[in-house]
C-alpha cells in the first residue's frame, strides 16, 4: 500500500520528516525515498530499497547531508518515490499512494496523443508518480491536472507535491485513504499516520475531505479544491492495516479494534456458541486488541501463548521470497509452553486471507500441546481480491481460501451465493466453515459479520469501502 510524510518549515525539518516516513513503515517493504530543497543545494533526493532493512537504517546517513526547509518522504510497495518531474508547470517532486488499475490504458491514450516517452522500471511497468505528472501537465495549472488526473485515474490516488516554496496536497477522489494535516509553531505538516506528526510536536489541524485539495507553506493552509461528502474509506484500516495509535476520521484504530472483538464475543453468547476455553489470545500483533475486547466481554482471561521475535524481522513479510516468508514466519513464534500445553485456546486473528500462515500457527501449537484450537476472524471472509489498495497481494481471487473453497463446491455458480457463504446461520456458511476448519485443523471457527465490522467502526456504512468482502463497489 505505503504511506508518506512531509512538513514545510520556518526551520529545516529534514529530521521531522526522516522520524516522520519512518513511522509509516508498517505499510510498506519495498522502497522508501526523501525529497527535500534548499536555496543553497537545491532539490535533493534519496531513493533506497527497504526490502531487507528498515527504512531508518538506509537513512540515516542521507540526512546528514541533506538540508531544507521543506521535505517530502514516502514508504511505497511498487515504484521508487519521490521522482523529480520538469513540466510546464515547473520543476517539482511528487509521491503518491495507492495504485492506478487503468494506468496501460491512460499511457497508451498519452503516448497516443503525442506524449514522448514514459520512464519504465526494470520489470517494464511505468512508475505512478510518472503517470499522474503526465495527466496533471495536460492542463494549465496544479489543480485543473490534479482534478483531470483523479477524474481519470481507476483505483485509488492520492498524492503530495513539492515544489520550491510549497506542497500540494491531494486526497483521493473516494477518500480511501487519509491524509492529516498537522500544526506547529513553525509549520505545517502532512501524514498518513495521525500519530507520526502528533509524537513530532504538531497538532491535528484539518483532514482533507475525498478530493479536496490544499496547499501548504510555512504560514498558512490554503484549500484550493473543495473536497466532496461522498466517501468510501477502506474499512481495512482499521481492521488490520493501520497503526493502533492512528485515529481516521475521528475513530482510534485500537479503540475500534477492541470493540470489535466485544461484539464478536456478545455475537457467539447470543448464539450459545462461546467455546469452554482456558485463554482467549489474540494473534500477534494487530488480532491483540480484537482478542483483547472478545476477552473482555466474554469473561473468558486473555493470554498470549506465544509471543512474535520481531528485533531482527519486524515483518514477516519482508523477504522477497515467498519460501523465506514462511520460514522467517514460522521462527517468528516463540511458544509460552506452560499457557499451551494441554490448554484449550480461542485465538483471534486480524482475518484469513489465504489460510497459509494460519495453518502453520495452529501446527505449532498443537506441536507445543494445545488440546484445542478455536479461531475468531476479526472481519468478514475475504471474497474478493482489492482493487483499490491491493493489500491482499492476491494475483488471483482463487488464492482466497473461502473462494478456493466455494469453487470447489460450486464452480463459476458460486459467486452468486457468497453472501450465503458469508453467512454462519444458512447451510452453505456452515459448510465453508467446517471445510476452513479441517484445512487448518481448527476445533471451530466463526468470522466477524459485516455489520458487525460496520458497527465496530461506528461510521455509516455508505462511507466505507467493503469492496474485499462484499464485492460491492
Amino acid at each position: 500500500m505505503g504511506g508518506f510524510f512531509g512538513a514545510v518549515s520556518a526551520n529545516d525539518c529534514i529530521s521531522d520528516v526522516f522520524f516522520g516516513t519512518d513511522f509509516h513503515s508498517h505499510l510498506g517493504t519495498r522502497r522508501g525515498g526523501m525529497t527535500s530543497y534548499s536555496a543553497d543545494l537545491g532539490f535533493q533526493r534519496n531513493i533506497h530499497s527497504i526490502e531487507n532493512s528498515p527504512f531508518r537504517t538506509k537513512f540515516e546517513k542521507d540526512i546528514e547531508k541533506m538540508r531544507g526547509a521543506i521535505c517530502i518522504g514516502c514508504i511505497s510497495d511498487t515504484d521508487p518515490q519521490p521522482i523529480m518531474v520538469r513540466s510546464k508547470l515547473g520543476l517539482y517532486a511528487i509521491c503518491s499512494i495507492g495504485i492506478i488499475t487503468n494506468a496501460k490504458e491512460l499511457s497508451d491514450e498519452l503516448l497516443e496523443a503525442g506524449h514522448a516517452n514514459f520512464e519504465t522500471m526494470s520489470s517494464g511497468s511505468i512508475n505512478s508518480c510518472g503517470l499522474i505528472a503526465a495527466l496533471i501537465a495536460q492542463k494549465d495549472s496544479f489543480i485543473e491536472g490534479i482534478r483531470y488526473a483523479q477524474d481519470k485515474i481507476k483505483g485509488t490516488m492520492s498524492l503530495a507535491i513539492m515544489t520550491e516554496k510549497s506542497i500540494i496536497l491531494a486526497r483521493d477522489k473516494m477518500g480511501r485513504l487519509p491524509i492529516i494535516v498537522g500544526r506547529r509553531s513553525d509549520g505545517y505538516c502532512f501524514a498518513l499516520e495521525s500519530f507520526a506528526s502528533q509524537k513530532l510536536g504538531y497538532e491535528t489541524y484539518h483532514e482533507l475531505r475525498p478530493a479536496e485539495i490544499v496547499r501548504l507553506t510555512k504560514d498558512e493552509m490554503e484549500i484550493m479544491a473543495e473536497g466532496q461528502d461522498d466517501m468510501k474509506i477502506c474499512t481495512f484500516l482499521w481492521t488490520y492495516y493501520g497503526y493502533p495509535n492512528a485515529c481516521y476520521e475521528g475513530v482510534n484504530v485500537e479503540v475500534m479494534r477492541t470493540r470489535n472483538g466485544e461484539i464478536m464475543a456478545e455475537y457467539d453468547m447470543a448464539n450459545g456458541q462461546l467455546p469452554d476455553v482456558d485463554y482467549v489470545c489474540g494473534v500477534p500483533d494487530s488480532g491483540i486488541p480484537h482478542a483483547i475486547g472478545y476477552a473482555n466481554k466474554s469473561g473468558i482471561p486473555f493470554a498470549r501463548p506465544f509471543i512474535k521475535y520481531t528485533p531482527t524481522w519486524s515483518r514477516s513479510f519482508m523477504p522477497t521470497n515467498q519460501t523465506m516468508r514462511n520460514k522467517v514466519a514460522k521462527m517468528k513464534l516463540l511458544p509460552v509452553p506452560e499457557l499451551i500445553k494441554g490448554k484449550k485456546l480461542l485465538f483471534v486473528d486480524d482475518s484469513i486471507v489465504r489460510g497459509t500462515q494460519m495453518r502453520e500457527t495452529v501446527e505449532f501449537l498443537y506441536e507445543n500441546g494445545a488440546k484445542e484450537v478455536h479461531m475468531r476472524s476479526a472481519c468478514p471472509p475475504i471474497m474478493y481480491g482489492c482493487k483499490y489498495l491491493n493489500f491482499s497481494r492476491s494475483s488471483s481471487e482463487m488464492e482466497l481460501i473461502a473462494r478456493q473453497i466455494i469453487d470447489e463446491y460450486e464452480g463459476a455458480e458460486g459467486v452468486k451465493y457468497i453472501k450465503e457463504y458469508c453467512d454462519s446461520s444458512t447451510e452453505r456458511g456452515r459448510r465453508l466453515r467446517d471445510e476452513i476448519c479441517r484445512r487448518l485443523k481448527l476445533t471451530s471457527l466463526e468470522f466477524q459479520s459485516l455489520e458487525g465490522t460496520v458497527k465496530a467502526v461506528g461510521q455509516p456504512k455508505c462511507r466505507l469501502c467493503t469492496y474485499c468482502w462484499s464485492g460491492e463497489e
